[in-house]
């Protein structure tokens, strides 16, 4: 009598489990649950056939994880069924639902080195837990080739049929039934279709630089398929078809008889086979080659030749010692320099710079935030765990690569000198020819080498200007003659007297606004609307340009430079400043006697900087300021609760003193949905008016592949942010309100491409007449809306100006001409 199994059944029972917390999450349709039933009864139907016809009383302990897998890769193969039906059906795209598909295939891929571990160590290694973890590395790869296909053409599918083809043949050739030796190498190449299967599914490289990866993949399962197939028509037994046993059979290199003795096994096992040593070369050709911005990422660049590889080929002729030294600390290089060039290729796309790293580190914190409020949670932990395990990869892998090159040298040294000489000539001749493989990227390349004395220049630079920086800091003219009562601190900001100063940093807000074809029509209308209203309500305005110091985001480097009057580039130059003594222009006001508040509704933390650098005498963030609705992905409220809690909370105090503010609007900050829409003044309460809306919106999710939409709801933001600074002027019309609104950077190279500048608008707004007077030696335009041609200064130079405008009388250093334009 036959054992019952318990483990087919668990299998089903989990399968269908997955299936509905799918359908329960991102939802599933019939295609999807029918794939996924269909999966879940064929692969425990036939382990338990498998385990019948076995006698096993049970699946061991490894058993149990590769079952877990083929659960996994069930689930992934209902997600690919669901997600290619939508498509068909002209269903829009689901972010989350292909966020989960990758999610699923790369622990299926990860849980495949744990169960042939687990079987090692507890000795239960067997024919049948091997064949269903070959079944199940064959039925993911299959199921992510058909999602591929139709983005990269139906050629990508014989990457998931090719282990079917070969069972089907070996129905009408008995000698493919046999096994081959084992070759470690098939297994590594299983890994490497399913890696490039899931990393083009996630859809996270450019299409071309995609396809020739995959193309790379289907190439090696030919190798490894065509080498397995070789051995065995070797091996045939002649008429009957059966693989002959006996006499020298090779191995699974397919180059050693078994009766090569020992000592030769081990003297040759040093020369690795043809197929590891071109897969080590292609992959340090590709590292050595890659560029630095994602926009050069295109087949073309690398068609060159590298001149690094000379050192690669000259480590091989040294003593074995030295050559495993040598090669181990350039394959470490080698392994910085892939990373190295990621980084940069995310910093350039989010910031417009490389990577420095000497200051860029603190970013990954505040970056992994917005990023999660950008593709939500599971993609950002996603992407993260996906840099991670590349980081460790290409630090691991990439020495084992570099001294897998040394050995071919070293086993050829003739062969590999007469090569090297060749090159050598051959890149001289095209450096002197000039020739380019693509415009820009010369084809005799040295970029690599170039990279890391960049690298180290960057660090080196980092710890001068850190000195340097030191000494501008301390170097600060108007603060001294106000200390040494060369000024007369009576008459600072007297203009100003009795004003209401608000400085309002709109997220984002930059030039491409009100330049881009697809954004300027929108902004612009709303910037001439909001003109009229201001003139309506008695106020004018003054507009121009300012230069930030950063572009995509690090908002708080232009806050510092506007108002402490240095250039404020880097975390590095941050840090500095916020531990000096260097006036800002909130010091400024509280020495003139206003009362000096920070409005920062981002904020969840506690900032001591604040009261001690910037000296506000109160400090309001998303948790004192009594707001009760929702959030809008990155923003913790809507713009206009913000400027209504602040009216409240500071404009409509009986008996106050002027208030000079600082208010940083985020609704505009990316992903710039979903959006809240403009309520009336007297309903904004609590905010809980704004319950209901995030829902009315598009997610992030759903929007981020699409760079049009992106685009677009970018300019709907600085809509909304401007018209709420509008209606709040129309709503509380003070006639001691004077309001500096200015962008903090331009918005991402998504939106602002990548030679976009560091421009942002700024305005002066104010309805004493008195005011805008004093200004008008600045040549700024009137209204909201700057021409191009309006002047542009850095931003560093604003508060030097803005003291000295203000400060009639007071002999402050600077307050000669105008700062010089950088445009």
């Amino acid at each position: 009598m036959r054992p019952v199994h318990c483990g087919p059944l668990a299998g089903f029972l989990c399968q269908l489990a997955l299936l509905t917390a799918l359908s329960a999450t991102v939802g599933l349709s019939a295609a999807g649950w029918g794939v996924g039933a269909v999966a879940a009864v064929a692969a425990n139907g036939l382990l338990a056939r498998g385990l019948g016809a076995d006698r096993r009383p049970g699946l061991g302990p490894a058993d149990w994880v590769t079952l877990l897998r083929s659960v996994l890769a069930g689930g992934a193969a209902a997600l690919v069924a669901d997600l290619l039906a939508g498509s068909l059906g002209g269903a829009a795209q689901r972010p989350a639902a292909v966020v989960l598909l990758v999610s699923l295939a790369s622990a299926t891929i990860v849980l495949d080195a744990v169960d042939g571990m687990v079987a090692r160590r507890t000795g239960t290694t067997s024919a049948l837990g091997a064949r269903f973890d070959m079944e199940v590395d064959a039925f993911l790869i299959l199921a992510l080739a058909v999602y591929a296909a139709p983005a990269f053409g139906v050629w990508v599918l014989a990457i998931g049929l090719a282990r079917y083809v070969f069972v089907a043949a070996a129905w009408f050739l008995p000698w493919l039934r046999e096994s081959a030796p084992p070759r470690y190498w098939s297994k590594v190449v299983a890994v490497v279709q399913g890696v490039a299967l899931t990393v083009a599914a996630a859809d996270v490289l450019p299409r071309a630089a995609m396809a020739a990866v995959l193309a790379v993949a289907l190439a090696l399962l030919a190798e490894s398929f065509g080498h397995e197939t070789w051995w065995l028509w070797r091996h045939r037994a002649p008429r009957r078809g059966r693989v002959r046993r006996g006499g020298r059979r090779r191995d699974a290199d397919g180059g050693r008889p078994d009766s090569v003795g020992p000592e030769v096994q081990d003297r040759t096992s040093t020369v690795p086979g043809p197929v590891s040593a071109a897969v080590a070369g292609a992959v340090v050709w590709c590292v050595l080659l890659a560029p630095q911005r994602i926009g050069q990422l295109e087949l073309a660049a690398f068609a060159a030749l590298p001149l690094e590889l000379l050192a690669i080929a000259a480590a091989g002729f040294l003593p074995p010692a030295g050559r495993k030294l040598a090669g181990t600390a350039m394959g470490v290089v080698l392994g910085v320099v892939a990373i190295a060039k990621v980084l940069d290729m995310g910093f350039s796309a989010a910031f417009d710079r490389p990577f420095d790293p000497v200051n860029d580190w603190y970013y990954f914190g505040p970056g992994f935030g917005v990023l999660a409020d950008s593709i939500g949670s599971a993609g950002a932990v996603a992407v993260a765990a996906g840099a991670v395990v590349f980081a460790a990869a290409a630090l691991a892998l990439l020495p084992l690569a570099v001294l897998r090159l040394t050995r071919v040298v070293a086993a050829h040294r003739r062969t590999s000198l007469q090569g090297s000489a060749a090159f050598a000539v051959v890149w001289a001749v095209f450096a002197v020819l000039g020739l380019q493989s693509a415009p820009g990227l010369p084809t005799a390349a040295f970029g690599t080498a170039g990279l890391v004395q960049e690298q180290l220049s960057r660090l080196g630079s980092g710890l001068a200007d850190r000195k340097a920086f030191a000494s501008e800091i301390t170097q600060d003219p108007v603060r001294d003659a106000l200390a040494r009562g060369a000024a007369d601190p009576s008459g600072l900001l007297a203009a100003l007297k009795g004003k209401d100063v608000l400085l309002v940093f709109v997220e984002s807000y930059g030039r491409v606004a009100l330049e881009d074809p697809a954004l300027a029509p929108g902004v612009s209308a709303v910037l001439k609307e909001g003109t009229a209203s201001l003139t309506a309500e008695g106020f004018s305005a003054r507009s121009a340009f300012l230069t930030s110091p950063t572009f995509g985001g690090i908002s708080w480097l232009a806050h510092s430079t506007l108002q402490s009057g240095l250039w404020v580039d880097s975390q590095q130059r941050y840090n500095q400043l916020l531990t000096s003594n260097r006036l800002t222009l909130s010091g400024a006001f509280k020495q003139a006697d206003w009362r000096t508040v920070s409005d920062i509704p981002s904020d969840t933390i506690d900032w001591p900087q604040g009261a001690r650098f910037y000296h506000y005498d109160a400090l309001y963030d998303s948790r004192n300021v009594g707001y009760r609705g929702p959030n809008f992905s990155y923003a913790t409220m809507p713009d206009q609760y913000a400027l209504a809690a602040f009216a409240r909370l500071e404009l409509d105090r009986a008996g106050r003193p002027p208030v000079m503010a600082e208010i940083d609007l985020v609704s505009s900050h990316t992903p710039w949905t979903p959006l809240p829409r403009l309520v009336p003044w007297s309903q904004v309460g609590d905010g809980s008016i704004f319950n209901g809306m995030p829902a009315q919106g598009p997610t992030p999710e759903s929007v981020s592949a699409n760079p049009a939409r992106v685009k677009s709801l970018y300019g709907q933001s600085i809509e909304y942010s401007l018209g709420s600074i509008f209606s709040f002027v129309a709503a509380h019309p003070d006639p001691n309100l004077v309001m500096v609104v200015l962008g903090d950077h331009q918005p991402n190279a998504q939106v602002s491409g990548t030679a976009a500048g560091h421009d942002v608008p700024v305005s002066i707004i104010a309805r004493d007449p008195s005011v805008l007077k004093r200004i008008s030696a600045w040549d700024w335009q009137e209204g909201m809306l700057p021409a191009p041609t309006a002047p542009t200064w850095p931003m560093s130079v604003f508060r030097d100006r803005f003291l000295a405008a203000f400060s009639p009388g007071v002999k402050l250093p600077g307050n000669g001409g105008v700062p010089p334009a950088v445009r």
